[in-house]
């Protein structure tokens, strides 16, 4: 019968799309007798919609939790015995795995590398989702560049330091990122790994697999804003000169941690640098 016919796929995504957006379903339902669909088709289809959406909604809800393993940063010890620096441990979570070190760099080193990034600073750009090209959107507005893995005498000594406190090798590590947010500049909220879903992860997993954790080293000291937040778990890192923020969010069995949704406050008063260091799970490049 007509009234039980399911409607094209066009109208499908046009009932999906709007009960997405939490349009009213007899409005929804009204609007699709006036293009001339039978009310109790568009009723139906209208049902069968949703009864989908609730499906899938479900079916996420039931996926397995985050299984939480041994972490890679060392659990013990207020220091960190680097081949050049001891490094402090200021705070430790386990859930997700974050640390924060209070004196990653010393504050020449801080001023060096925004010294050598300032000539080449360009637009950030982010990782499309779809086609896994990059591109320059308005929740990040932010300038940036980045250093080859032993581009020069000082980013080498770095990137080894680097690699002995996140605990992975160094040939692991994309290049260091440099990142400068003038006042208003902001990074909204997003996981630093790649969504293993979205069609565009699988361009950057072929080199090197997942992210599985980060460093975000502070260059200097904002005046006002600019803090490294966890919205999930209500913290956030306030930019310190020197500090630098470690966070995991892959395991063995494959699955990456939601809780390691983070964002890049608004700077409000000054500017802010900042260094990020990514690993992988083998070998990148």
């Amino acid at each position: 019968m007509t009234s039980t016919t399911l409607l094209s796929p066009a109208w499908q995504s046009w009932i999906r799309d709007n009960l997405a957006r939490g349009c009213d379903s007899a409005q929804m339902v009204s609007e699709m007798v006036k293009a001339g669909i039978d009310a109790a088709q568009a009723a139906a289809s209208l049902g069968q919609v949703q009864a989908s959406m609730a499906q899938d909604a479900s079916a996420k809800t039931a996926a397995p939790a985050f299984v939480y393993e041994t972490p890679r940063l060392s659990l013990s010890g207020n220091r960190i015995q680097t081949h050049d620096r001891e490094v402090h441990v200021s705070l430790r979570l386990t859930r997700p795995v974050v640390a924060l070190f209070d004196n990653f760099m010393s504050h020449e080193e801080c001023d060096e590398l925004i010294a050598q990034a300032r000539i080449k600073l360009k637009r950030s750009a982010v990782v499309d989702s779809n086609t896994g090209l990059e591109k320059v959107i308005d929740d990040r507005s932010s300038y940036g560049t980045f250093f080859y893995l032993n581009e020069n005498e000082f980013i080498t000594r770095l990137d080894r330091r680097i690699s002995e406190v996140m605990n992975w090798p160094a040939e692991n590590g994309e290049g260091i990122q440099i990142l400068h947010y003038p006042v208003g500049g902001e990074y909204k909220s997003h996981f630093d790994y790649f969504v293993p879903e979205d069609p565009g992860s699988q361009v950057h997993l072929a080199k090197g697999g997942q992210r599985v954790s980060t460093l975000v080293m502070y260059l200097n000291d904002v005046q006002e804003g600019g803090g490294t937040t966890f919205p999930s778990i209500h913290l956030s890192v306030t930019p310190k000169k020197g500090a630098a923020a470690y966070f995991e969010y892959f395991n063995s069995l494959g699955q990456v941690d939601p809780l390691s949704l983070h964002a890049g406050a608004p700077v409000i008063a000054g500017e802010k640098w900042i260094a990020t260091k990514w690993m992988r799970e083998r070998k990148y490049g």
